[in-house]
């Protein structure tokens, strides 16, 4: 069974993944207006009624902005762990009972022909997760709003087929930021905060390792962080360590303003 995978929109401004197999079709998140994401979703040919599931990483607005509005619209389930579900009720407003799901996380569920493993990472939210989704043996997985990844998140995304890791700011760009207060830098570059480029890069160096071959940068910053210089700095990285670029790891980017590539592995 092939897997297919899209992200719709990635980046502080608002994050949205496509992931679809067999018959089933969810979105990773919905942190742009719901219009936004029926028009991406338009572009690669899928309606939002169509929609299995909402899976939801953890409650800031930047990745829940439309939940409520889709699942109510079109009747689409919700998944979220408890403490999120407690924390984004007042922004998602209300979700029909027969479409609001709990999950545990790190314990596996199925949403029709896709497995989903909730992955507890380290983020300024209650409960937040990664996700990776299996299909007919292969997977992928979105990683981002982390601010440090542990040996244990290492072995959960070990061997990913396709990988949405977050890129999210040039720590030297964030530091000389005259508009941000030093409580706001300091949380970003923290342990609950984000993953810097260079943070992606050694992140990826030691899931290479593992058998990861394919990544796509994102929640990158709009404004500590720009695409090229993410790439720059990761590619640069890696290749230091004996990696080439496009031959042993393809890098890709998903955008903070539009949809980015459609990948199917099979």
């Amino acid at each position: 069974m092939k897997l297919e995978f899209c992200s719709l929109n990635s980046g502080s401004c608002g994050n949205v993944t496509y992931v679809a197999a067999g018959n089933t079709r969810v979105l990773i998140d919905a942190g742009i207006s719901g219009k936004a994401i029926a028009g991406a979703l338009n572009t690669i040919g899928v309606l939002p009624e169509t929609l299995s599931a909402i899976l939801v990483t953890h409650e800031h607005v930047d990745h829940i902005r439309a939940v409520g509005v889709l699942s109510r619209k079109y009747r689409i389930p919700v998944y979220a762990n408890e403490r999120t579900w407690e924390k984004m009720a007042r922004t998602v407003g209300e979700v029909p009972v027969g479409q609001r799901r709990v999950f545990e996380t790190d314990y596996d569920f199925y949403v029709g022909d896709l497995a989903v493993m909730p992955i507890a990472i380290q983020h300024d939210a209650v409960e937040p997760v990664a996700f990776r989704l299996y299909a007919g043996g292969r997977s992928v997985a979105v990683a981002t709003d982390m601010g440090t990844v542990p040996k244990r998140v290492l072995r959960q995304l070990a061997g990913t087929d396709l990988l949405l890791m977050e890129s999210n700011h040039d720590e030297e760009m964030l530091r000389q930021n005259m508009r941000y207060p030093e409580s706001l830098k300091q949380r970003i570059l923290g342990n609950r905060g984000h993953l810097s480029n260079s943070s992606c890069a050694v992140t990826l160096m030691e899931l290479y390792e593992t058998g990861v071959r394919r990544a796509v940068l994102g929640h990158l910053s709009d404004d500590n962080n720009t695409p090229e210089l993410a790439m720059h700095t990761v590619s640069h990285q890696l290749e230091r360590q004996g990696l080439k670029v496009g031959r042993d790891i393809l890098l890709d980017m998903a955008w903070r303003d539009r949809v980015g590539g459609y990948y199917v592995i099979e």
